[in-house]
């Protein structure tokens, strides 16, 4: 059993990686706000998950700290997907996805600020990559695209929030363990409360769907995307090193630059392809751990005291 689940476990995190990349079309052609679709992909999880967590009798922490962390990690992915979609809208899934990717940075950044995680030479140098590699997807973009500068920079601060919300999800793990579904129920209620004010300021006229079509794909991207491919990549990843994780996960915006190019006609040139590449690499090479100083000597210096026993 358990050598069945770690084969599947780089195919479950593949294919969740790609139908959340999916979702990134469905953003693209319903005809709703960036901050509406956010609202409804949270409330929709947010009662899928609820039921699970009766099915399965998890209920609330006892810690309110913990309660709070869990809200508030909501808020933040609210935010992130709400300006993932904005920048959807001005330079597309392929490029929105990647930029978001660049998640990871904050990450480290957060670990070396607050967690005290010391940051390693590999990850510093793939912070100039990236950098190099955004520059190049952006170069040519900014040449024809007017709203280049609003889809990077909503692309680029939506990693930011996620990063954040990520960072909440541990400490409230920290304060207090909590199921997933119910863990996942308090980020979703999180994530609607914070919606709301800016969905009303920022996509007036734009809020409901118009037609019974954009209501089915707003509960396919609710259900599908927020639920089933989160719960393939969660099942997935603590099953697989870290490594391969990082280098798994780069398939999400593989698939949403392919979706891109092949179906939405972006014109994307080979100046660009090359940077995407470059940047998936960055990401990469900062996904991955240092490993801690004093393994790293041991396993230095072992090599010197290698014996053949016979």
């Amino acid at each position: 059993m358990a050598i069945a689940a770690s084969r599947s476990a780089p195919i479950g995190l593949v294919i969740g990686c790609i139908i959340f990349g999916l979702g990134s079309l469905i953003v693209a052609h319903v005809d709703i706000g960036g901050w509406a679709m956010s609202f409804w992909r949270l409330a929709i999880s947010g009662i899928v998950f609820a039921v699970l967590a009766k099915i399965m009798g998890q209920r609330l922490p006892r810690s309110g700290r913990a309660i709070f962390y869990a809200l508030l990690s909501g808020a933040f992915l609210g935010l992130d997907l709400a300006l993932w979609h904005e920048s959807i809208y001005a330079v597309g899934p392929g490029i929105s996805t990647l930029l978001n990717s660049l998640q990871i940075f904050f990450l480290a950044a957060i670990g070396f600020l607050y967690f005290n995680e010391r940051q390693s030479i590999v990850q510093l140098i793939s912070l100039f990559l990236a950098m190099l590699g955004v520059a190049m997807i952006g170069s040519p973009e900014f040449a024809h695209n007017s709203a280049a500068t609003w889809g990077f920079v909503t692309g680029i601060v939506s990693g930011a929030m996620l990063a954040a919300s990520m960072t909440f999800i541990r400490k409230t793990h920290d304060t207090e363990p909590t199921p997933i579904f119910m863990l996942m129920q308090l980020i979703s209620i999180g994530g609607v409360l914070a919606m709301v004010v800016p969905m009303w300021v920022f996509d007036q006229g734009s809020i409901l769907p118009n037609t019974w079509a954009e209501i089915g794909w707003i509960l396919v991207y609710g259900t599908v995307m927020q639920c089933l491919a989160w719960g393939l990549i969660a099942y997935s990843i603590p099953k697989l090193s870290l490594a391969l994780t990082g280098l798994l996960l780069l398939s999400e915006p593989i698939a949403a630059l392919v979706i891109d190019y092949s179906w939405l006609d972006k014109p994307i040139n080979t100046l660009q392809w090359a940077g995407a590449l470059l940047t998936m690499f960055a990401i990469y090479l900062g996904s991955l751990k240092p490993k801690p100083r004093a393994l790293r000597r041991y396993r230095f210096f072992s090599r010197f005291y290698k014996r053949d026993y016979k």
